[in-house]
Formats: structure tokens, C-alpha cells, sequence
């Protein structure tokens, strides 16, 4: 049975990764939400006003975080919030959860998202999720070497499996965690 803890902070060595405030809505938007180089292998085009981003972060993200079943983490790196990273989908009854994270282009290549990703994987584990998925699109090799790092072991290539923000169902890399004690 699942413990959900929710969205809780989480200290790392270089990251705060805590709940999004609608005070964050201006740096998602300058720093990840509005840049078309870091939406190009999203599900979602890129804003083009911050009240999208004001929107979008109070209706999908504060205002669920009541509940305990809720995971949604703004990355913070040197004070600034320069990306999110969430559990895009969960299925409670094989105790299974998808991670999705998006960062800044100018945080590209810094270790951030890998570190975030960790601490959001040991977090689900702790509430009792056994396996944890994250894939991407095919022509996105930097974000499968996040997972790698992250401790993700690939799994395969699955065809046709997410519409891309242009509309068109693209391959992705499947990668998977097993919490350690089910190993």
C-alpha cells in the first residue's frame, strides 16, 4: 500500500526542490515555459504570455496541492527556480509512477536535472512506489542520458506512444527504476 507524502521540499546538495507559489509563475516563464529550444520535445508548445503560465500554475498545479497524491516540484538552483519536475501519471495499484522535469536551457548539461531526479525517485520509493518510468522523445537523447545517470536502466523503444506538441504520435526510450528492496 502506497504512504502518500505529497509534494514535500526536498534539500540536495546543490537543489531545493519545494511546492511552486504563483510568485514563480515570472521565472517558469523567462526560464523553461517560454523558451521554444526547451518545449521543441515537450507534449506542450511554448507559453507566449505569463498569464499562461500564471494559469497554468495555479488551476494544474497549487491548487492540487492538497492532495496527498499530488507530486509537483519547482527546482530551485542558486535561489532561482529554474525548472519542475512532477509525476506525470500514476497507476496506485501496481504502486507504479511516471516522472516528467523540464529545466531552463541556460541549467542544460549542469547535473541539475540528475540530482533532482534522484531525490524525487528516492521520495516516491520511501512512500512505497515499487517502479519508476520516465521515457522521452526518440529524437531527445540528452534527457535518456538524465535518466541513465539517475540510475534508469532502458527498456525499449515504444512506437507511437505520446502525441508530440505539433500533434504527432512519436516513438519514445522507455527507462524504468526498481526500488531496491523488490529487487
Amino acid at each position: 500500500m502506497l504512504n502518500h507524502k505529497g509534494t514535500q521540499p526536498i534539500q540536495t546538495e546543490r537543489l531545493l526542490l519545494r511546492r511552486f507559489t504563483i510568485e514563480d509563475a515570472r521565472a517558469a516563464f523567462d526560464n523553461w515555459q517560454s523558451d521554444e529550444n526547451v518545449t521543441r520535445y515537450l507534449t506542450w508548445n511554448a507559453y507566449t504570455d505569463i498569464e499562461k503560465a500564471q494559469e497554468y500554475l495555479q488551476n494544474q498545479v497549487i491548487d492540487k496541492y492538497s492532495q496527498s497524491n499530488f507530486y509537483n516540484w519547482a527546482i530551485l538552483y542558486d535561489g532561482e527556480v529554474v525548472g519542475n519536475i512532477d509525476v506525470t501519471r500514476m497507476d496506485e495499484e501496481n504502486f507504479s509512477a511516471v516522472i516528467g522535469y523540464c529545466i531552463g536551457k541556460k541549467w542544460w548539461s549542469q547535473g541539475i536535472v540528475t540530482e533532482a531526479l534522484k531525490a524525487v525517485i528516492n521520495h516516491l520509493f520511501s512512500c512505497g512506489f515499487i517502479r519508476i518510468d520516465a521515457r522521452h522523445d526518440l529524437i531527445n537523447p540528452a534527457s535518456g542520458k538524465v535518466m541513465e545517470k539517475a540510475g534508469m536502466e532502458f527498456e525499449g523503444i515504444i512506437r507511437k506512444r505520446v502525441k508530440n506538441n505539433e500533434g504527432k504520435l512519436v516513438d519514445v526510450k522507455q527507462y524504468s527504476i526498481i526500488n531496491p528492496i523488490y529487487s
